[in-house]
């Protein structure tokens, strides 16, 4: 095992020690997303309303010092909505770019299912190519870009079967159900502990330790029977 692998299975073992003061009882859950994360693809999370989606991912880029935005996918969202656009200051006299919430490090596309396909297939640029383009120019968006798509897997009412194309930028389908009666127990008691909703978190790494702990995932010795069977 080389350095830098060591100081991923450090960092790796870090971050599931922080989130695990947030998020109890989905241990196989962070992995997978843990997994998305360091080889640079995205995930789609399939679970019912209310069981930490968003608290998930908000943690994850809270613990690697990255910027967070939400999407709210709803049927009357616009591409424009998502990426951003150009809109004209009266003071400069000139068309100036409103940049979209795709401009962050972790997205969350919640119910990602509800808008039409012409508003999801926005998001197919950024996850495929991390970039963006807009009015026709292109903008760079952060190496570490990382969407966690979200969907519910028992209500199909009003919502759009999200496209082959779209369905292959995902690299992992995270399945999460309820926790067990005693991990809910454990979940209260923490909050009565706690005596307030905000969790005291520390950051093991940042942008550019997360870019280079992805690097060194690269680095990782694949065993020639193993690449065989993949």
């Amino acid at each position: 095992m080389n350095e830098n692998t060591e100081i991923l299975k450090k960092a790796l073992l870090r971050t599931k020690q922080e989130v695990a003061k947030v998020i109890i009882g989905y241990d196989h859950v962070v992995d997978l997303a843990l997994i998305a994360i360091f080889t640079g693809n995205h995930a789609l999370i399939e679970g019912v309303p209310g069981i930490a989606k968003t608290l998930l991912v908000r943690t994850l880029a809270h613990v690697m010092r990255s910027d967070f935005a939400r999407i709210q996918f709803t049927p009357d969202l616009m591409p424009t909505d998502i990426t951003g656009t150009h809109v004209f200051n009266l003071q400069s006299n000139e068309f100036t770019l409103v940049k979209g919430p795709v401009f962050c490090t972790f997205l969350l596309a919640d119910e990602i299912n509800r808008a039409p396909a012409k508003t999801q297939s926005a998001l197919l640029q950024a996850m495929q190519e991390r970039t963006v383009t807009i009015d026709r120019d292109t903008h760079s968006l952060s190496p570490n870009f990382t969407v966690f798509a979200t969907q519910n897997p028992i209500e199909y009412e009003g919502t759009f079967p999200l496209p082959e194309a779209q369905l292959d930028r995902f690299m992992i389908r995270i399945s999460v159900g309820y926790p067990s009666r005693e991990e809910e127990h454990q979940i209260v008691q923490d909050r009565q502990r706690r005596m307030k909703d905000h969790f005291d978190l520390l950051a093991v790494t940042d942008s550019v330790g997360l870019l280079a702990m992805r690097e060194a995932v690269e680095g990782v010795y694949i065993d020639p029977d193993l690449e065989l069977y993949i």
